[in-house]
């Protein structure tokens, strides 16, 4: 399965940090919490800790998910 791709992030003046995926505004991270995420994402892979952050982390279920029966209705198969 690929790594997480598509986020950056952008620091601000007042010590927040914003988190994006793609464009789109993924979170918003102020003071202690912003501190912290700075110090991971420079130690480690920027693009799986900004996943891990965001909740956009895929764990790589949703296929075996998808074709489970109780699912066949959510995904328009019978």
């Amino acid at each position: 399965m690929p790594g997480p791709s598509g986020f950056r992030y952008v620091r601000h003046g007042d010590g927040s940090v914003v988190l994006t995926h793609h464009g789109r505004a993924a979170g918003t991270l102020r003071a202690a919490r912003a501190e912290k995420f700075l110090a991971e994402v420079e130690s480690g892979d920027e693009q799986l800790v900004m996943a891990r952050w965001t909740g956009a982390y895929r764990f790589g279920n949703e296929r075996t998910a998808r074709r489970h029966p109780r699912n066949q209705d959510r995904f328009g198969r019978r």
